[in-house]
């Protein structure tokens, strides 16, 4: 009789506690999706690769950048790219477009740059083909990585 009892005393035990998970995860609030806070969203991917064109390029190399509240990342001069972006109001062919005034050779030797994620709460997909890595040092400092 005293195993019957023993039996018993455990089945109801683990009844109890499974109909107590149950009643637990059925109360437990849904959590909210996160809506990105006081800023605005602004975490973007960006490509470098050799090629002329993003669908036959090889990439070479990729970082991330994201400039709210602060600019971070794996971008090594974040911050730089982060206040061009700014004063481009996010616009990357604007960006592409500032010259330093360096003097570059005329070699076709294809570089593509890409940018997707968002900026500032809006979706961004971005690709420029430079002639040359020169050319494309002397426009930007957000591709410089």
């Amino acid at each position: 009789m005293r195993y019957i009892t023993g039996a018993i005393a455990l089945g109801a035990a683990l009844v109890l506690g499974s109909l107590a998970t149950t009643a637990q995860a059925a109360t437990a609030p849904v959590q909210p999706a996160r809506t990105g806070g006081l800023y605005a969203q602004s975490e973007l991917v960006l490509t470098v690769g050799q090629g002329a064109s993003r669908a036959t390029a090889t990439e070479l190399r990729a970082a991330t950048l994201s400039c709210m509240p602060g600019a971070s990342g794996t971008h090594p001069y974040a911050q730089a790219a982060c206040t061009q972006l700014r004063a481009a109001s996010g616009d990357f062919t604007e960006v592409a477009e500032t010259e330093s005034g360096r003097i570059c050779p005329k070699i076709w030797d294809p570089v593509v740059v890409t940018a997707d994620g968002v900026w500032q709460g809006r979706r961004v997909s971005y690709t420029h083909v430079f002639p040359n890595a020169c050319e494309m040092a002397d426009h930007d400092t957000v591709f410089e990585f």
